[in-house]
């Protein structure tokens, strides 16, 4: 007799919606200091450093989120901050110089 193998059992197509690990879990912290530095940038910096430091003890990905939420959040609170000072001077210099005239 010939030494015949058999042939291998098919393998099923994997699937697209498979549950194969997809790397390490987001930060909730860093996707929502993101969020918020459209609109509430104080929020997104204190979320941002929140996230950073959970993502520092648990290891979870989502570090560039939180980042940008940073930058994002602190460039906010510089130009609210630029342009209160020049809505206070404004009114400032229009009281000195006697209201204004229409």
């Amino acid at each position: 007799m010939s030494d015949v193998t058999p042939p291998p059992a098919a393998q099923p197509a994997p699937t697209p919606y498979s549950s194969a690990p997809t790397g390490p879990k987001t930060n909730t912290l860093a996707i929502v200091s993101l969020v918020l530095a459209f609109f509430i940038s104080l929020g997104a910096v204190i979320t941002g450093h929140i996230a950073l430091g959970q993502i520092k003890k648990t290891g979870e990905g989502g570090r560039g989120l939180a980042i940008a939420g940073l930058v994002l959040g602190y460039l906010g609170l510089i130009g609210g901050l630029i342009f209160a000072i020049i809505w206070v001077s404004f009114f400032a210099l229009a009281a000195s110089n006697g209201g204004f005239s229409y």
